[in-house]
């Protein structure tokens, strides 16, 4: 039985397990887990299976139980710092997924919350107090059945009509442990294929179909049922189901996490705006 699963610290076997072509860091950040994957070749592409690249993954608390997000976003802001080239000013937010669908609306719900200030320049931003600010456009496509557009051709049109320096795309993951709903953070820089958890890949988005350095960030908010029975019980399932398992409470996580993860973002985007200015005009 195939495991589903969007995380590539799911795939790559356990801390101590050495694979070609795989370079793995494990660090704690207070309360929050840090693993680093990168790979580096062919053979750590096809034994992960997940393109060359780095893979950061950030594993905290229960969102529910933490009050202060401040530990959190500065390893958010971290990992961002590390995967997005330096000297980028210019940059597109896509919120990806479907609002109708609860655990698939972090990514439209985190991009209502991005301050976009394309729109905001030069002596007008002086004037307002907001000197210093970096442009950013903001981006919900949807998804293909709302729409009838790929959410890849959205987007490609959009970079083409904005040209930004580089791409930051928000999309809710599958991953093969429940325990990690809605407990991690995946961020990289080899884009995304929306909806290839699911079994309803899209079109791959990243530097080489939009021409700009791609960062993912990702949040598993669904188990296959599949593979969490196999978990639980340690056998296979008689008959396989297209099942997806969510937590009960997946409105409050997913409000929750798209509060984090829009935090973070602006804070990461406008270093030299105030947070709390920022949040009054989102």
């Amino acid at each position: 039985m195939s495991i589903r699963t969007d995380l590539a610290i799911e795939l790559s076997g356990g801390e101590n397990e050495e694979i070609i072509g795989v370079e793995k860091e494990v660090k704690k950040e207070g309360e929050i887990r840090v693993s680093s994957i990168k790979i580096t070749s062919k053979e750590g592409e096809e034994a992960v299976g997940k393109p060359m690249g780095s893979y950061i993954t950030l594993e905290f608390p229960p969102i529910y139980k933490i009050c202060d997000y401040s530990e959190l976003q500065n390893s958010v802001v971290s990992a961002l710092a590390q995967l997005l080239p330096e000297g980028k000013e210019s940059i597109l937010i896509a919120g990806l997924g479907n609002t109708e669908i609860t655990p698939d609306a972090v990514g439209p719900l985190t991009a209502k919350q991005i301050l976009a200030t394309r729109h905001i320049s030069g002596q007008f931003a002086e004037n307002i107090g907001l000197k210093g600010l970096k442009s950013v456009s903001v981006i919900t496509p949807g998804v293909l059945g709302q729409t009838g557009i790929e959410t890849a051709e959205l987007i490609k049109g959009a970079v083409e009509a904005v040209k930004p320096d580089a791409v930051i795309v928000i999309d809710a993951l599958a991953a093969k442990s429940a325990e990690r709903l809605f407990r991690t953070v995946q961020l990289c820089n080899t884009g995304i294929s929306p909806g290839s958890g699911v079994k309803n890949s899209r079109r791959e988005l990243s530097e080489k179909t939009l021409g700009v350095p791609v960062i993912a960030l990702g949040i598993p908010t669904v188990t296959d049922a599949d593979t969490l029975a196999l978990e639980l019980t340690g056998k296979e399932p008689e008959r396989p189901t297209d099942m997806f398992v969510t937590p009960k409470e997946v409105d409050l996580l997913v409000e929750r996490i798209s509060e984090l993860l829009a935090l973070s973002l602006n804070r990461f985007l406008q270093p030299k705006i105030d947070g709390e200015i920022i949040s009054q005009l989102v």
